[in-house]
């Protein structure tokens, strides 16, 4: 069995910090690709960021220049540092993995989410 194991929500102020962390863990032959998806109320989710196993990256625009997504690869692990939070960032942001998890099979997976809230 595969787990996504997410940490770092909260509650912040206008302009301020959080970093997000998934870690992926259970029968896993090798990680495709991980990233951050978000759905704000009212809203359906979008991609936030996503990195591959090359370390390409993308980002939607709306996070661009405040959003940085990284990965350790030694501990199967992918991180989002938001800086410079909006209001509109507030959403229940979701980690996704792409993974290998045998020979012939790769298949999509997702945490449970994270609740982001950005208030004064």
């Amino acid at each position: 069995q595969v787990q996504l194991v997410e940490s770092g929500g909260g509650l912040v102020q206008p302009g301020g910090s959080l970093r997000l962390s998934c870690a992926a863990s259970g029968s896993i032959f090798s990680i495709k690709a991980m990233g951050w998806y978000r759905r704000a109320p009212g809203k359906q989710r979008e991609l936030v960021a996503r990195i591959t196993s090359g370390g390409i990256t993308n980002y939607a625009d709306s996070v661009k220049g405040r959003f940085t997504i990284s990965r350790d690869t030694a501990k199967s692990t992918v991180y989002l540092q938001m800086n410079i939070l909006k209001t509109e960032d507030t959403a229940v942001y979701y980690c996704n993995a792409f993974l290998q998890v045998s020979i012939n099979n790769a298949t999509n997976y997702w945490g449970q989410g994270t609740q982001v809230t950005v208030s004064s």
